[in-house]
């Protein structure tokens, strides 16, 4: 009887300690920040970038081996309502991507190991605007979904560049427009708010840009090559 009385005591107060760490009142952080109307702050973060292709023929598929990026910038908050705010998050992404082709797309041609691999190395300036919906405050946090869209500048695209794959160049455009979704959470802490959060990106825009030889190994098969990624952001503020 003494055990099952000590198991009990011990459950009851699990029970009690886990309601309250939702329920009970804690001391509220910067309780007024949210009721700025403009707020500024400044983000860093990871990224994995990846291409979505589309085929003309029904051959090999071409795989993409990601990599992990990084990226920093700043962030202009707008608040529209005690829910909803609009964000524009401009920063800087340093991403790579290498692209691997089968063998059977040279069938026929003489071809080397370099010829099966390109290197994509990309630095983005990248403009995102967004809606965030947020939940009512709980505590000392807030989870939020975001969507918005977007457009980026690709500084390492070589779309100008006379020279195509023949010659070792895999081109993209130099602008790309894309759509995002995702959520995260405030948390206010003592003296700032930290607001981890992660984001799908997908590009609305095919970005290769094609060969001069319309059969090319590389890009003759491609319908479209979109890139699709994810970034995970650390937002200070």
């Amino acid at each position: 009887m003494k055990h099952i009385l000590v198991i009990f005591a011990v459950f009851f107060s699990i029970q009690v300690s886990t309601a309250q760490l939702f329920t009970k009142k804690k001391l509220i952080n910067l309780e007024n920040m949210d009721k700025k109307v403009l707020s500024w702050g400044y983000f860093i973060g990871l990224n994995s970038y990846d291409f979505k292709f589309e085929y003309e023929q029904n051959l090999e598929d071409i795989l993409v081996d990601k990599s992990t990026g990084f990226q920093l910038g700043l962030t202009g908050d707008l608040r529209l309502n005690d829910h909803l705010n609009l964000r524009f998050e401009p920063g800087v992404y340093f991403a790579k991507r290498n692209i691997r082709y089968d063998e059977s797309y040279f069938d026929g041609q003489e071809f080397n190991d370099n010829d099966l691999l390109r290197e994509v190395q990309s630095t983005y300036i990248h403009f995102p605007l967004l809606m965030k919906f947020s939940t009512n405050r709980i505590n000392n946090f807030r989870p939020f979904i975001v969507g918005g869209v977007s457009t980026s500048l690709n500084l390492s695209s070589n779309e100008e560049n006379p020279d195509d794959n023949s010659a070792g160049q895999f081109r993209m455009t130099n602008n790309t427009y894309y759509y995002e979704v995702g959520f995260g959470i405030d948390l206010y802490l003592l003296y700032f708010k930290f607001t981890p959060s992660i984001r799908g990106v997908f590009a609305f825009n095919d970005e290769i840009i094609r060969d001069l030889d319309p059969n090319s190994p590389w890009t003759g098969n491609i319908r479209s090559g979109k890139t699709r990624g994810i970034f995970i952001n650390f937002t200070f503020r």
